[in-house]
């Protein structure tokens, strides 16, 4: 699939609102709850992938995940434990309390590459990740009353594991092993409902709760993914993390209108600072570069 620029621009906006419908159809669950919503999501995005994978890459991709070798493996157990927390913290916390945790991606990747790559931050990265701490402080601490800490440490996982994965991948990489992460995306899956089928028992899901998990599993999750890969051989890196911060204010929206969950003024204030510090560290890059 060849795109051009403007093309891959819509077609990442697209991306980003497939993403962002996982909050509201999680509110709309009858019975599954926890780790039952984990399972059936990474079941289906399981099965989905096993069929788009081997359409966009054909029956090669099956011998990459067998070559892949350590990397690709643990980018695999690096997207199960980010699927599995993703989803857990949306059945503790607000849709808000998530997407804006989750906006920390970039910064606690360039931490982590710091530490274990030896990766160079520059002086804006260092004031950005100093305000979005401020941001994510300020909404933990009232948090902390609220009782909803739990669900909000939970969703920290997500741009944790997210950080570790891009630095495998980036190690991998400087080692001359390239790491596909569409075929990861599926190893990731595969563990993450291996992992959460135990824990999910009983099942209590209705057919109706297993149909917003199939949805969730392909339309939020397979399909959105496979694309941003196409979206990523046309995109520079900075376009995609600013294209993505939409899924935050998608989510956030559809969570409001379609579930009635209107976020905290917290929330709120705290979600600025850290998207706000993320979209000038990646426009003043973009800038440098140019």
């Amino acid at each position: 699939m060849k795109l051009t620029h403007t093309q891959a621009v819509f077609l990442m906006v697209a991306v980003t609102l497939m993403w962002s419908i996982a909050g509201v159809i999680t509110r709309h669950l009858e019975h599954a709850r926890s780790f039952e919503v984990t399972f059936w999501r990474s079941f289906f995005t399981m099965l989905s992938l096993l069929v788009i994978l081997p359409f966009f890459q054909g029956r090669v991709v099956f011998a990459k995940i067998r070559d892949g070798g350590w990397a690709l493996w643990l980018s695999g157990l690096c997207w199960s434990v980010m699927f599995t927390a993703f989803m857990v913290a949306l059945t503790l916390t607000s849709v808000a309390n998530v997407l804006v945790t989750m906006a920390l991606g970039p910064f606690l990747t360039a931490l982590i590459a710091r530490i274990f790559i030896g990766h160079r931050i520059p002086a804006r990265t260092w004031a950005a990740i100093l305000v979005a701490g401020a941001g994510i402080a300020w909404m933990y601490g009232a948090q902390l009353e609220g009782g909803q800490l739990a669900g909000t440490l939970v969703a920290l996982f997500v741009p944790l594991a997210s950080g570790v994965n891009w630095t495998i991948t980036q190690r991998a990489h400087a080692q001359g092993r390239n790491v596909d992460l569409v075929p990861a995306v599926l190893v990731g899956a595969v563990i993450s409902s291996l992992v959460t089928l135990p824990l999910a028992m009983p099942l209590r899901a209705s057919a109706h709760d297993v149909g917003l998990l199939a949805i969730l599993g392909l339309v939020q999750l397979a399909i959105p993914c496979a694309l941003a890969v196409v979206c990523a051989r046309v995109l520079k890196a900075p376009e995609i993390a600013l294209l993505a911060l939409l899924e935050i204010i998608f989510g956030i929206v559809l969570a409001w209108v379609g579930a009635n969950e209107i976020p905290s003024q917290t929330v709120l204030a705290g979600g600025a600072l850290v998207l706000g510090a993320l979209v000038v560290n990646e426009l003043v890059g973009w800038r440098q570069r140019a």
